[in-house]
């Protein structure tokens, strides 16, 4: 069992049990651990003592980051800059099909793919020579499934594995956003103009916020878009680097999410943990 399926593990027992609140020695004892060793599993993990770590979970928590979202973004919107974090449009280009590869399905394209490993489990990465074109938490039987979903967006380009690759790219992937020296990664991506747009919009969200979906929608169009944004974020090919997690229901609850809810929430207390570590 790695680290993160201890954490998930964690993190599913108590959302199972909220209204008794287990304490830290019977979570523990459930993931397979004394109460010091899932102490430290979540200091090596997240850089913050597990009762934190959960602190940044809480619909509390997510309530005041929605409270703030509108002056940290408006914020990021103007400096660029996300305090301790990098603003993520900073650090991940996009790069949109060309009219030409959008009909022919990326025709005479050459993608590779392959799985790495990241802090949430293993990821399925896809790439052309223009970017990273595909990110999903899949392990190794979704391999098949994901090559599947990889071809209906692009079902006319040469698929190519390559493990090696993929686990590097991975790599860079998820320490970025934290390096301030690391330079900007490319996402290749093929949607609609609507659809770029959503994402675009996404890459605005700073490590460390969240945002609704109906200010996103503000953001792109109207708030009386909310249902179509809501389409374009889950249809989402490129997690994490797209920062889909980062919109939660107005309620503070963290939602729904294609990774999976215990995923999404680990992320979110993931990143806020990282960015109270700068902060401190």
């Amino acid at each position: 069992m790695t680290d993160y399926d201890r954490i998930e593990s964690a993190i599913r027992y108590l959302d199972s049990h909220r209204a008794r609140q287990p304490d830290l020695a019977e979570v523990a004892a459930h993931v397979g651990l004394s109460p010091s060793h899932l102490h430290r599993l979540f200091s090596r993990w997240a850089g913050v003592t597990p009762k934190r770590f959960l602190e940044f979970l809480t619909v509390r928590h997510a309530r005041k980051l929605l409270d703030n979202a509108e002056s940290v973004l408006s914020a990021a919107y103007g400096s660029g800059l996300s305090g301790p974090g990098r603003q993520h449009d900073h650090f991940v280009a996009v790069e949109a099909a060309t009219p030409g590869e959008y009909r022919s399905r990326g025709a005479g394209l050459r993608i590779g793919f392959g799985t790495g490993d990241s802090p949430f489990g293993p990821v399925f990465v896809a790439w052309t020579g223009r970017g990273v074109c595909r990110l999903s938490f899949a392990g190794a039987r979704d391999v098949e499934a994901e090559k599947r979903g990889l071809r209906r967006t692009w079902g006319r380009a040469l698929l190519e594995v390559d493990d090696s690759r993929a686990g590097s790219i991975a790599e860079t992937i998820f320490s970025a956003p934290f390096d301030p020296d690391a330079g900007p990664l490319t996402v290749h991506v093929r949607g609609t103009n609507f659809q770029l747009a959503v994402w675009r919009a996404l890459l605005r969200i700073p490590t460390g916020a969240v945002t609704t979906y109906g200010r996103l929608a503000e953001g792109v169009c109207s708030a009386r878009a909310a249902r179509a944004v809501g389409n374009a974020v889950g249809s989402n090919p490129i997690c994490f680097l797209i920062p889909c997690h980062r919109v939660i229901r107005a309620t503070g609850e963290s939602g729904n999410y294609g990774g999976g809810r215990s995923r999404k929430r680990c992320m979110l207390g993931w990143e806020a943990s990282r960015r109270y570590v700068r902060l401190r």
